[in-house]
């Protein structure tokens, strides 16, 4: 004991000062980080490099994605300026118009039938569904075919967006590198993390805002140890969307000049309610289209294959006299921006957009939700702003300020991504006023569709396929296992008695081997037994063999370990 307090004294006393020993310390201190790093950095060090290459990889992914898109644009209707397309088409014939969404509808429909199982388009609800449950993979043969679908579909009139397509493939490549390097759960989200964080970047140039989309939508928290890869692999992909295509932004901005701001604020709130709603209007509208589409299609017998070309028949058809629905949508967007349209359009192409959205989902077209989001939302502000400025004329600021704040506070609503949301429009416009104003209309946005949905479209999307992600990992971490790796085998020193497990198979309480403890609980708690038989499927539909019995007790301790495995994670 003694020895123990002498210690620090006698280290006091023998360290070196002056200049010399200054130099001296510098020399330890250096010397130790480097035999630190030797010995326990590597592996951190190789997932940054890891990152890297994810992140320029993704970046790489979004331009030849963004570059296929114009080249198709070329072929169908003869430009490839995304700002430009909607006069494009004005000037063709109408027959044209019609036909063109037609045919890239019905080669979406050949190509999902033919290799997905289900016909449907991957999309960013998937990438979420990935991290949750499937230790950051996605599929990767369904993923290319949808990829390849999106990119027919915005081509050739698909009225949806480049950046949910684009997430998918980018999360194609990390599930590629997490099979390859064998990555654990953990290390697979990092890397899903950081290629969509990458996608997204270099899709807005915003390199803030795509890191914290990756962790606030798709990870879905903020863990210190995935922050820095996730930057990391973020502002690479920026650096490749730069050099392909300069420090440019999608929208050209007008300059926001002084306005009466803090006068405005109460105005901003109430266009945030109103953005909310729509919000809820457009992602509702997209389930119902789905749902009807899928009621006429049993009750008319059509092949799935045939569904897109429907779609497409229908968009073609509004497209011939409203050429404003076809493709991502950035001219009129701009418009809205730029305060180029009148109360009466900005309305009309509000509702116009959100019907042709809803077509092209529900007939189950490719592409995603977040430039037809940002669309709406820019109309919406614009037809709020030129309201608000025309009954205060004295105190209100530009049309333009109202556009932004829509533009923000709809796509924020939609993705379930208010903070990333609001640094995007930050990014793009590098005003404070600007973020400031954007910032309340989300959060008021946000705080009214969260509750009219299960918080964003993705997250009901799932909700819809029984995949209840929203409600957080203690609502999602029992269907991770099986009643097959949780149960006790006959053989097993603590094995339920077979007369008792009998006796509850006559009754009819027992579960399948593939059942999971989702649905294993409900039966516990409903009926109060310490155990429930496990029994394999008999091929004349019974009860077949007995394989063992599945515990309330192991039930609990599994869910409890995933659980303080998820908060470990989380907050680690």
């Amino acid at each position: 004991m003694k020895q123990s307090v002498s210690d620090p004294q006698k280290e006091a006393e023998t360290r070196p000062t002056g200049l010399g020993g200054q130099w001296t310390s510098m020399c330890r201190s250096v010397s130790r980080g480097w035999s630190l790093i030797l010995h326990r950095g590597p592996s951190q060090i190789q997932f940054w490099f890891i990152a890297l290459a994810i992140g320029i990889g993704a970046g790489l992914i979004t331009v030849t994605f963004r570059h296929a898109i114009a080249a198709l644009q070329i072929m169908t209707y003869g430009t490839e300026d995304a700002l430009g397309l909607h006069s494009q088409i004005q000037q063709l014939p109408w027959w044209w118009i019609l036909l063109v969404p037609i045919c890239g509808g019905l080669a979406v429909g050949l190509i999902l039938h033919r290799f997905t199982p289900d016909g449907r388009v991957r999309s960013v609800a998937d990438v979420i569904e990935g991290a949750a449950l499937r230790d950051g993979r996605v599929e990767r043969r369904a993923g290319l075919a949808s990829g390849a679908a999106s990119l027919i579909t915005l081509g050739s009139g698909g009225s949806t967006g480049r950046e949910g397509p684009v997430v998918h493939l980018a999360a194609l490549l990390s599930t590629w590198v997490s099979n390859k390097i064998r990555a654990d759960g953990i290390t697979g989200r990092d890397l899903l993390g950081c290629a969509v964080a990458a996608a997204v970047s270099a899709s807005f140039n915003a390199p803030i805002a795509g890191a914290l989309f990756a962790l606030e939508v798709i990870l879905r928290h903020f863990a210190v140890h995935a922050f820095a890869p996730i930057v990391i692999a973020s502002v690479a992909g920026t650096v490749v969307s730069r050099l392909q295509f300069g420090n440019v932004t999608e929208f050209s901005l007008p300059t926001i000049g002084g306005v009466a701001f803090y006068v405005e604020l109460p105005a901003f709130l109430l266009l945030g309610l109103g953005c909310g709603l729509i919000a809820v209007v457009f992602m509702r509208s997209i389930f119902v289209a789905e749902d009807l589409a899928t009621e006429m299609q049993a009750r008319l017998r059509l092949p799935r294959w045939l569904r897109p070309a429907i779609a497409g028949g229908l968009l073609g058809i509004i497209a011939i006299w409203f050429p404003h629905i076809i493709g991502v949508g950035y001219e009129t967007t701009s418009a809205a921006l730029t305060a180029s349209l009148g109360f009466e359009q900005a309305v009309i192409f509000v509702l116009l957009k959100v019907v042709a959205v809803a077509i092209t989902v529900g007939g189950r077209m490719g592409g995603g939700v977040f430039s037809p989001a940002l669309m709406v939302g820019a109309l919406t502000g614009l037809a709020f702003g030129l309201v608000a400025t025309s009954i205060f004329p004295n105190v209100s600021g530009s049309e333009t300020l109202y556009s932004l704040a829509g533009m923000g506070a709809v796509a924020a609503a939609v993705l379930g991504a208010p903070i990333s949301t609001t640094l995007i429009v930050f990014e793009l416009t590098g005003d404070w006023q600007t973020g400031l104003a954007v910032m309340v209309a989300v959060s008021m946005s946000t705080a009214l569709a969260s509750r009219l949905v299960d918080r964003s479209f993705f997250l009901t999307q799932l909700e819809r396929r029984d995949v209840h992600v929203a409600a957080g990992p203690q609502a999602y971490l029992l269907s991770l296992y099986s009643a097959a790796v949780v149960m006790r085998g006959k053989d097993s020193p603590r094995a339920a008695s077979e007369q008792a497990c009998q006796e509850l198979i006559d009754a009819g309480i027992y579960v399948r081997p593939d059942a999971t403890l989702e649905v294993a609980m409900p039966m516990f708690e409903d009926g109060g037994h310490v155990f429930i038989p496990v029994v394999a499927p008999s091929a004349k539909g019974g009860p077949g063999e007995l394989m063992g019995a599945l515990f309330q007790v192991d039930a609990l301790r599994a869910y409890t370990r995933a659980l303080a495995a998820t908060a470990a994670e989380e907050h680690s």
